[in-house]
C-alpha cells in the first residue's frame, strides 16, 4: 500500500466531516478508517399489520397450495371456469382435442414396444412378489388405461415395478405363505393395493405430497441398490434350478439357501439361464452404448421368451430338470372387490404394506415422470400424479392387480420410442388385452429361468455408481446414509433397512435444528461488506464490535445452544482482547438476523436473556435486519421493545458498525497510529 491510500485509511480530526471507525488488520496493528458522516442509515420499517386469520391463511396457502393452481381461473369466464375445471381434473381434456394421427402414428410405434417388455416383465415381477403370474399381466392391463386419462406425462408406462413387487412380497410373506395358503396370500395383496391407494390418492386429494421428500436421494439410491442385489440374489433359485429354497430376503439367508442346496443345481438350468442372461446384458449394453438401438433391449426380453419357450417345448425339458410357468389362466381380468379383507388379524399387515409400497411406488413414479418431463421441458403436476397413481391402485384392487406405478426401464423405453401422448399406454393395454385373450396357452412352457434372467437384467440399472460417487463427493453425511439404507437391505430387511436410513436423515435435520450454523462476520476492507471470518482471508474484525450470523430459524430447540454459543464467543474475544496491551474492548454484539427465518416463543426468550447477560458486561446488544415475524413478535414481548429504538435496530450490518462508532469509547491511538497520523496534515 502506498503513503497516500495509507494515509486515507488512518485516522483523521473530526473536523473535516468524517467519523472515526476502528479497524485491525490481519497483523494486528489498529488504524482507524475514515468513514464519510453523511452516509445514510436507513430506518427498518415496521411489517404491515395483519390478523392472526391472514397469517395463518397465506401459510396454509404456501403449505398445500405453493403452485397456486387456481390462478388459471382468475379473469376467465364461467363457462371457461368449468373447462379448465375439467381440464385440471382430466388432464386427458387438455390433449385430446388436439389429437393427430401424426401423434398416433408415434404412439402406437411406442406402445407396441413397452408391450413387449410390459409382458414378459409383468409375469417375472408377479413370481417376484410370490403372486400368479397372471396377476402381472391383469396388472399391465386395467392400470395403464387410468392413468392415461388422470396422468399428467407424456412419457410414464405405468405397470409392475421390481422394487414395489419385492417389498410385497416380503412384507406379506412373513405372515402368510403364498405356497401354503395361495388364497389368503392372494387377498392380502389385492387389500394391500387398495390401501396404497388410498394412502396415494388421499396425499394428492389433501395436497401432503411434502411428506414423500423425507426419502432423499441418498435414500433411494442406497435403498434401490440394496434391493437391486437382493432381487437379484433370489433369482438364483431360478438360474440354479433350486426347489427348496427360502423365503427370507436377507443377504445372508439367500445366500445360506444357495450354498445348502447344491444338490439340487441342475446343470441344464444353470446353462440354459447363463446363456440368456448374457443376451440380455449384451442387448442392454448396446442400447445404453447406442440410444437410437433402443429397440434391441426393449425387445429382448419377449424375444428370450419366445425362444426359451420354443427350445423347452421342442426337447421336452420340462422333463429334464427344467421347471416352467405352467398353464395360464385365459380372459381378462376377473373382479376382486370381494377378496379385499378389511378385517381379521391381518388388517395391520395390509395397512402396513400398502403405507409402505404405496411410498415407494408414488416417488419412484413421480421421480420417473419428471425425469423425462425435464427431458421434454413439460411439468408434471405432483398433485395429480399422486391422484392418478392412487386412482389406478384402487382400481386395480378391485379388478385382480396389486400394486403398479411408473416404470423406470418402461418409461426410458416409451421416451426414446417417440411417445408424445399417454396414448402409448392404451396401446400397451390393448396389446396386453389381446395377450390375454388368445395367447396365454403360448407361455404354458415359458421357463422360469428366462423370467429370472428378465429379473436380473432390469434391477441392474437400480444400481447408479456414478451417483454414490457424487454423493460422496457432495456430502459425506449423505453418503453414510445412503451406506445404511444399503446395508439395512442387505442384512436386515427392506423395510426395515429403508426405515433406518429414514431414521438417520432425520437425525440429520434434527441436528441442523438444533445445531444451527452461527459465523463471526468481520469486514472486507473498502467495502461495506461483511463476511465469515473463517471463510474470506480479506475480512478482518472490527475493534470494539463482535458481529455474528445466525443462519437458521431461531426456536425451542435450539435457544439454549445459541444462548451458550453467543456468549461463549463473548468471553473468548474478550479474553483475547485483554492479552493484547493496546486493543478496543467489545462494546457492541451484533446479530446478524438476515437468515433467521422465524422465531417462536423460547427464542424472543432467548434474545432478551442475552441483552441482560450483555449488557451486564458492559456492552450492548444489537439486531440487524430481522424479518417481520421476528420484529412483530419482539414488539409483543414488553420487555423487548427497546429493542425498537434506533440505537438497536438497523438495516445492514455495515449501517450498524458505521452509525455505532461515532459514539465508541475508543482508546488512545497506538504507535504505529500516531506516526502515521503525523504524516496526515492538520487543519490550523
Amino acid at each position: 500500500m502506498d503513503e497516500g491510500s495509507r494515509n486515507k485509511r488512518l485516522h483523521c480530526p473530526s473536523t473535516n466531516g468524517t467519523t472515526q471507525k476502528p479497524m485491525e488488520s490481519k497483523e494486528g496493528a489498529h488504524c482507524l478508517e475514515v468513514i464519510p458522516a453523511s452516509m445514510e442509515v436507513h430506518r427498518v420499517e415496521q411489517p404491515p399489520a395483519r390478523s392472526f386469520c391472514q397469517k395463518l391463511k397465506n401459510k396454509l396457502l404456501e403449505m398445500f397450495f405453493p403452485d397456486d393452481p387456481l390462478r388459471q381461473f382468475k379473469g376467465q369466464s364461467t363457462k371457461q371456469k368449468w373447462i379448465l375445471g375439467a381440464q385440471y381434473i382430466l388432464p386427458i381434456l387438455q390433449w385430446a382435442p388436439h389429437y393427430t394421427f401424426k401423434l398416433f402414428k408415434s404412439d402406437v410405434v411406442s406402445g407396441l414396444t413397452i408391450a413387449s417388455l410390459a409382458i414378459p416383465q409383468g409375469i417375472s415381477y408377479a413370481k417376484l412378489a410370490n403372486l400368479p403370474p397372471i396377476v402381472g399381466l391383469y396388472s399391465s392391463f386395467v392400470p395403464p388405461l387410468i392413468y392415461a386419462v388422470f396422468g399428467s406425462s407424456r412419457d410414464l408406462a405405468v405397470g409392475p415395478v421390481s422394487i414395489a413387487s419385492l417389498i410385497l412380497g416380503s412384507m406379506l410373506s412373513k405372515e402368510v405363505s403364498p405356497i401354503k395358503d395361495p388364497v389368503l396370500f392372494l387377498q392380502l395383496a389385492f387389500t394391500s393395493t387398495f390401501f396404497a391407494g388410498l394412502f396415494q390418492a388421499s396425499l394428492g386429494l389433501l395436497r401432503l405430497g411434502f411428506l414423500i421428500d423425507f426419502l432423499s436421494k441418498a435414500i433411494l439410491i442406497g435403498f434401490m441398490a440394496g434391493a437391486a442385489v437382493i432381487v437379484s440374489l433370489q433369482q438364483l433359485k431360478s438360474l440354479l434350478g433350486i426347489t427348496h429354497f427360502t423365503p427370507q430376503m436377507g443377504l445372508v439367508p439367500v445366500l445360506d439357501s444357495v450354498f445348502h442346496h447344491t444338490k439340487e443345481w441342475s446343470w441344464e438350468t444353470i446353462l440354459m439361464g447363463f446363456c440368456f442372461l448374457v443376451l440380455l446384458l449384451l442387448a442392454r449394453h448396446v442400447s445404453t452404448k447406442r440410444p437410437k438401438l433402443f429397440w434391441v433391449s426393449a425387445g429382448a426380453p419377449l424375444a428370450c421368451v419366445i425362444v426359451s419357450t420354443i427350445i423347452v417345448f421342442a426337447f421336452k425339458a420340462q422333463h429334464h430338470g427344467i421347471s416352467v410357468i405352467g398353464k395360464l389362466q385365459e380372459g381378462l381380468n376377473p373382479p376382486s372387490w370381494n377378496m379385499l379383507v378389511f378385517h381379521g388379524s391381518h388388517l395391520g399387515l395390509v395397512i402396513k404394506t400398502g403405507f409402505v409400497t404405496g411410498i415407494i411406488s408414488l416417488t419412484e413414479g413421480i421421480a420417473v415422470g419428471r425425469t423425462f418431463a425435464a427431458l421434454k421441458d413439460y411439468r408434471v403436476d405432483g398433485n395429480k400424479e399422486m391422484m392418478a397413481i392412487g386412482l389406478m391402485n384402487i382400481v386395480g384392487s378391485f379388478t385382480s392387480c396389486y400394486v403398479t406405478t411408473g416404470a423406470f426401464s418402461r418409461s426410458a423405453v416409451n421416451h426414446n420410442a417417440g411417445a408424445k401422448t399417454a396414448v402409448s399406454n392404451i396401446v400397451m393395454s390393448i396389446t396386453v388385452m389381446v395377450t390375454l385373450l388368445f395367447l396365454m396357452p403360448l407361455f404354458e412352457y415359458t421357463p422360469n429361468l428366462v423370467l429370472g434372467a428378465i429379473i436380473v437384467t432390469a434391477v441392474i440399472g437400480l444400481v447408479d455408481v456414478p451417483a454414490a460417487i457424487n454423493i460422496w463427493r457432495t456430502d459425506k453425511f449423505d453418503f453414510v446414509v445412503m451406506l445404511t439404507a444399503f446395508f439395512g437391505v442387505l442384512f436386515i430387511s427392506v423395510q426395515e433397512g429403508l426405515a433406518i436410513a429414514v431414521g438417520v436423515s432425520i437425525f440429520k435435520i434434527l441436528l441442523q435444528v438444533t445445531r444451527p450454523r452461527t459465523v463471526v462476520l468481520g469486514s472486507i476492507p473498502g467495502s461495506d461488506i461483511y463476511r465469515n471470518l473463517h471463510h474470506y482471508k480479506d475480512a478482518v474484525e472490527v475493534p470494539g464490535f463482535l458481529i455474528i450470523s445466525i443462519e437458521a430459524p431461531i426456536n425451542f430447540a435450539n435457544s439454549m445452544y445459541l444462548n451458550e454459543r453467543i456468549l461463549r464467543w463473548v468471553e473468548e474475544y474478550e479474553e483475547k482482547e485483554n492479552a493484547k496491551k493496546h486493543s478496543i474492548n467489545i462494546q457492541y454484539v451484533i446479530l446478524d438476523m438476515s437468515a433467521v427465518s422465524g422465531i417462536d416463543t423460547t427464542g424472543v426468550t432467548l434474545i432478551k436473556e442475552l441483552k441482560k447477560a450483555i449488557e451486564k458486561k458492559g456492552m450492548e446488544l444489537v439486531l440487524v435486519n430481522p424479518l417481520g415475524e421476528i420484529i412483530e413478535k419482539l414488539q409483543r414481548a414488553a420487555e423487548t421493545r427497546d429493542f425498537m429504538r434506533p440505537e438497536n435496530l438497523y438495516l445492514t450490518v455495515g449501517e450498524a458498525v458505521t452509525s455505532l462508532s461515532s459514539s465508541m469509547k475508543i482508546h488512545p491511538p497506538t504507535t504505529y497510529d500516531e506516526e502515521a497520523q503525523a504524516a496526515v496534515p492538520h487543519p490550523n
